[in-house]
């Protein structure tokens, strides 16, 4: 299989570079190790649109940061994914805090980042719950929330649809050179060559890497530890609430998401395993208490799960987004951490405009459609639009997730699309199934049946997330 340009990994980055290709007329590829796109950092994150006031001026991290954050609306739009621009507030709880805070405005400006110092009487307004003993925080009004899952999903979905080809569970094992092409061979045996090859493989973007040439900088994994709350009420905060910055990064957040739940976290520990999505009691319980320093009204009654997520943090502390010293075919993406799913709109953009198109013609396709089909949503539909669609099809009467009232005409949807959901996680990030109160207690046989039902095959052999997670490993009794 031969390719003009083949994609490593399909996270945020991966499938915004592989979105700006399909807009030309190349042949494109995406490798994806996992069995779902955005599985991986995209999946377990703040699901925060930065501003970009706090990256160090002049680095990639604050260039990408500002430009991405600007093109969130249109793409939110183009893709149909829940977007608010909620601004964020970053608190100073002391008084030797508020020089900090001056000093973040005055980096905010080197940036081009509208913000705004807020006394405390100012901030207590805009947010009721905040600590009283808060002295005063910078507003950063463009910032915002989206959700990270379906950012991932339909940007590849609308990459797919304008042609590019995706192959999940092909995990690279081997890059070699091939006269004036590189080859990629993946653990299932099977050879990609291609004119151009992007790493955009994350936490193994340093052992890609090195599969072509050692590099000069280092991927330490950084774990951040969460706790999700249910969408018990709204109001607990209004914006993202955010610590002043340390060394170990953004701290430990207070925000909304656009499924009306609450994330706390993270915490930030350098970990060694690539594959640690573990949880552990101290360090949540020092998330609880950093949170509640900031809003000491917090329900952590109303928490429904916890989890972690990794961060690729590079030893240059910024991203690594350049073309291999010894094979200028091969383009590098390293240490996307955070503020990369802001950043990777630009990104892509970026990668393939400035690098890609230095390497082959870019030629724009006459029918190249930048967005998705809509998706329907009836929780957002007025009773008439709702009875409407109900008669229309029926499906969507028949809620199989009644803590989120998912029905089976948008799991079926859902199915349809050009990037479908192959496990019981893909369904649940994608239309919420699994999310609620019950995590899934309830929902998940249905989902099971659905997918093998979809998929003509035996619920035994529908994995919960990889292709080796079996829920069910053997029948206890045959019906007749």
């Amino acid at each position: 299989m031969k390719y003009d340009v083949l994609v490593l990994g399909a996270g945020a980055v991966g499938a915004m570079i592989a979105r700006n290709l399909s807009r030309y007329e190349l042949k494109v590829a995406v490798l994806e190790k996992e069995n779902d796109v955005g599985n991986v950092t995209s999946m377990a994150n703040s699901a925060i649109v930065h501003s970009g006031y706090d990256p160090v001026p002049g680095t990639n991290k604050a260039k990408f940061n500002v430009l991405g954050n600007k093109m969130f609306d249109e793409i939110a739009d183009d893709l149909d994914v829940h977007f608010s621009r909620c601004g964020s507030l970053t608190v100073a709880l002391y008084d030797e805090q508020l020089k900090i805070l001056d000093d973040l405005a005055k980096r905010s400006k080197e940036n081009g980042v509208e913000v705004k110092i807020l006394s405390k009487e100012e901030l207590l307004a805009m947010e009721p719950n905040i600590n009283p003993e808060a002295k005063g925080a910078l507003f950063a009004p463009t910032a915002g929330i989206i959700d990270p899952f379906n950012l991932v999903v339909h940007a590849m979905e609308n990459a797919v649809d304008n042609g590019v080809e995706l192959y999940l569970n092909e995990e690279v094992v081997d890059i070699k050179k091939d006269n004036q092409d590189i080859k990629v061979i993946t653990r299932s045996g099977k050879e990609y060559i291609a004119k151009i090859v992007i790493n955009a493989t994350g936490l193994a973007s340093e052992k890609i890497t090195n599969l072509v040439e050692e590099t000069d900088w280092h991927i330490t994994p950084r774990k951040g530890e969460y706790f999700v709350l249910d969408h018990y009420k709204r109001g607990l905060v209004n914006h993202t609430i955010f610590p002043l910055p340390s060394e170990k990064g953004k701290g430990i957040l207070v925000t909304m998401t656009t499924s009306n739940n609450y994330l706390c976290g993270p915490s930030s520990e350098s970990i060694n395993e690539l594959d640690d999505f573990s949880c552990d009691g101290p360090t949540l319980a020092n998330v609880r208490a950093s949170a509640l320093e900031m809003v000491p009204s917090i329900p952590f009654n109303q928490a429904i799960r916890c989890f972690a997520g990794l961060r690729a943090t590079c030893t240059r502390h910024d991203f690594v987004i350049e073309f291999a010293k010894t094979l200028p075919n091969f383009i590098i993406l390293g240490g996307i951490e955070s503020p990369g799913l802001v950043s990777s709109p630009a990104i892509g953009k970026y990668v393939v405009e400035e690098m890609v198109g230095k390497l082959v013609e870019l030629k724009e396709k006459s029918n190249y459609n930048p967005r998705v089909k809509r998706y329907i949503r009836p929780k957002e539909l007025s009773l008439e639009e709702r009875n409407e669609l109900i008669k229309n099809n029926p499906t969507y009467a028949h809620i199989l997730c009644s803590c989120e009232q998912v029905s089976e005409g948008e799991m079926l949807d859902a199915l349809s699309r050009s990037v479908p959901p192959r496990s019981v996680k893909a369904m649940k990030k994608r239309v919420r199934a699994g999310f609620g109160k019950c995590q899934g207690g309830f929902c998940q046989p249905h989902v099971v049946n659905l997918l093998a039902k979809h998929y003509h095959l035996s619920p035994l052999d529908i994995p919960y997330d990889s292709i080796n997670s079996k829920i069910i490993i053997a029948r206890l009794k045959e019906g007749k």
